[in-house]
């Protein structure tokens, strides 16, 4: 066997695992959704391939009323993730100390240790009405009775931006990083302050880390389930919730593949709006962070 053939033959074998993941494990289930989706049940067992299970979604406003609202509460996350997560990451790239870093890291990475679930039931005993905020509010004669701070839309914003501010996080110290000092520092020289210069210089430069953590953050929390469910009740509908509904209460495996594929399409038609609005490419995104 000569010398080419086995560099082929050793690149055949690396790439095999991850092209049998993105088969196996994503497109092989999508394109199985989708099949799903387009089937009618027009009697017992007997099933046609027609359009009405999308049908039935656009027909009931209370379906796309949620998803719409999923996605205006995905994208309040992803902003407060983005406002939070800047300066930390930022820190961490060009103002802690090369000792430091590891530890801030670690701080960041703690809250992963553990499940959702376990992250879910934390703020419920932060957040209840019983819990430790009310009970010390109380105590100190700030409120008169406890206060319930959970099932509500607060409660999930707060819980899903403790869940995914790591991956807005991790993507901009990455871009943040590998910016030089230097530039930072001609922006002062030439007198810009400090606002101009974060303008200017510093979030031009993070917006490839920017848009691939808001990529990210939003997909997570689009497709939330737990923490809506848990911190939300039934005061906070959320559209995973509508999915589930269909698959488990329902067993209306059909409808619950045609609202997943609406909900996989929608987010993606929201990250193309957001990349055209960025004036950035999902390749030079994804390659620069």
């Amino acid at each position: 066997m000569q010398q080419k053939d086995i560099k082929r033959l050793t690149l055949y074998l690396l790439f095999a695992p991850f092209v049998l993941w993105i088969f196996l494990l994503i497109l092989l289930p999508h394109i199985g959704m989708v099949i799903l989706s387009l089937r009618e049940k027009i009697a017992p067992r007997v099933y046609e391939f027609g359009l009405g299970n999308y049908i039935d979604f656009i027909n009931e406003p209370i379906y796309w009323n949620t998803l719409l609202r999923t996605g205006s509460m995905s994208l309040l996350v992803t902003a407060l993730a983005l406002i939070i997560g800047f300066p930390i990451a930022y820190y961490i790239a060009k103002i802690a100390g090369n000792r430091s870093r590891g530890g801030l890291f670690l701080l960041c990475l703690i809250p992963l240790w553990v499940s959702d679930l376990i992250r879910a039931f934390g703020w419920i005993l932060l957040l209840r009405e019983t819990g430790v905020i009310s009970t010390f509010l109380l105590s100190y004669g700030i409120i008169e009775t406890p206060i319930e701070f959970l099932y509500n839309d607060a409660a999930v914003v707060v819980g899903l931006v403790y869940t995914v501010i790591l991956f807005m996080i991790v993507p901009l110290v990455s871009t943040l990083d590998g910016m030089d000092n230097s530039m930072i520092e001609a922006g002062y020289n030439l007198g810009g302050n400090s606002f101009t210069v974060m303008r200017r210089i510093i979030i031009p430069y993070a917006m490839p880390g920017i848009v691939s953590g808001c990529i990210v953050v939003f997909m997570l929390t689009a497709g939330s389930y737990l923490t809506p469910i848990l911190l939300g009740g039934k005061n906070s509908s959320w559209f995973t919730e509508q999915i589930y509904d269909q698959f488990i209460t329902r067993f209306n495996w059909e409808s619950g593949a045609a609202f997943g594929f609406l909900l996989l399409a929608f987010t993606s038609i929201v990250i193309w709006l957001g990349l055209k609005l960025s004036g950035q490419t999902l390749a030079n995104t994804v390659a620069k962070s």
